[in-house]
């Protein structure tokens, strides 16, 4: 697929067939997500492959509690979130954020060595590592767009994170940015309508 294609491509998606992704090309996804740039040469980046689905499933249970349409909207309305397309965004995607990564083909854990405090920086460069990370995780979501995948992230609670640090053996100075679902998509999956935006308006030159 043309680069400029995969991009457009790729869409969030939370509704996945039961088709696998090969081990050929999970190869070629992490092979993608090794070629962004980092923020000491290093690429101190480990992948944590969620694959069994009974360990999994065990996993989730201990960490998303997810809503109903009724609870979702509730918290849309506590945002006081006002754009109808963003609104019907969250109505969908808050209901599911424990299915999306359950029926998941591939379910990721990013992991990111971070040897300060993540949320309590010093200087911006001290979140260098956070950000390096997650060029990485877009090159891995274009790279299944040329593919025919498409995925969803989930950021994780704090106390999410102190779970899974502890049932997965993390070690304590790396992070992780997300929950990472890749899979094939249903023939009805979602898809949040796009904001419309003018590429020209977003772009200033010599001031603001």
């Amino acid at each position: 697929m043309d680069t400029f294609a995969a991009i457009a491509a790729r869409r969030t998606i939370r509704d996945f067939t039961e088709q696998e992704i090969s081990a050929e090309i999970l190869d070629k996804l992490f092979t993608a997500g090794l070629q962004a740039p980092t923020n000491n040469h290093m690429r101190e980046w480990e992948f944590i492959l969620l694959q069994d689905r009974e360990k999994r499933h065990q996993l989730l249970d201990m960490v998303i509690h997810p809503l109903d349409e009724k609870g979702a909207l509730q918290v849309i309305d506590q945002w006081g979130l006002k754009n109808e397309d963003q609104r019907n965004m969250y109505l969908k995607g808050i209901p599911r954020q424990y299915s999306m990564l359950a029926q998941a083909a591939c379910l990721i854990l990013p992991c990111f060595r971070q040897d300060s405090p993540l949320l309590h920086p010093q200087t911006l460069s001290d979140l260098n590592p956070f950000a390096s990370i997650w060029l990485c995780i877009e090159n891995i979501l274009i790279a299944a767009a040329d593919q025919g995948i498409l995925g969803v992230v989930r950021i994780p609670m704090e106390d999410e994170i102190r779970i899974l640090k502890q049932q997965l053996h993390i070690p304590t100075n790396y992070e992780i940015p997300c929950f990472l679902a890749l899979g094939y998509p249903t023939e009805n999956a979602h898809r949040a309508k796009q904001i419309e935006i003018n590429t020209i308006d977003k772009i200033h030159y010599d001031k603001w």
